[in-house]
């Protein structure tokens, strides 16, 4: 199965970040139906139109997309299904690659062998981030209780 590239990063310029905001907000507007699909017109550079129709779904999700830009992020697109190398899931947790061979060698993260080299699904990568990100909520939770409980100032 082939993987994903992720080596090319693309950082919106601030004419692009103008347009994503912009636009994300039109888009806003018409993403509020209950409808399965939306109907788009498109123009070319000869001003010739399409209409184009598309599930809300899929609009929904570049509403997503459209933010992120807005915000100066750069935004990959990932099938769920994506087997990544060792280093595209370090990259997208966070982390060295030493300490995701060790959680993958712990059995922390499931993976596969394809040789010698080790393939991580993008789905598993995402299951563990939430729940590594829902741990971290909850000591940063404990933790805030904590100080006020000692009347820290952090009321």
């Amino acid at each position: 199965m082939p993987t994903t590239d992720f080596s090319r990063n693309m950082i919106p310029d601030e004419k692009e970040i103008a347009a994503a905001v912009e636009s994300s907000r039109t888009l806003a507007a018409f993403l509020s139906t209950q409808s399965g699909t939306q109907r788009i017109e498109l123009f070319n550079e000869e001003n010739q139109r399409q209409i184009v129709e598309v599930p809300t779904f899929a609009l929904r999700l570049f509403g997503e997309i459209l933010s992120e830009l807005a915000l100066g992020n750069a935004v990959k697109v990932v099938p769920i299904h994506a087997e990544l190398t060792t280093q595209e899931a370090a990259d997208l947790l966070n982390v060295s690659r030493p300490h995701l061979v060790k959680l993958l060698d712990e059995a922390v993260i499931p993976h596969t062998k394809t040789g010698r080299h080790r393939r991580v699904k993008f789905s598993d990568l995402v299951t563990y981030k939430d729940k590594r990100d829902e741990i971290s909520r909850s000591a940063m939770d404990a933790l805030a209780a904590q100080a006020q409980d000692l009347r820290m100032g952090y009321e």
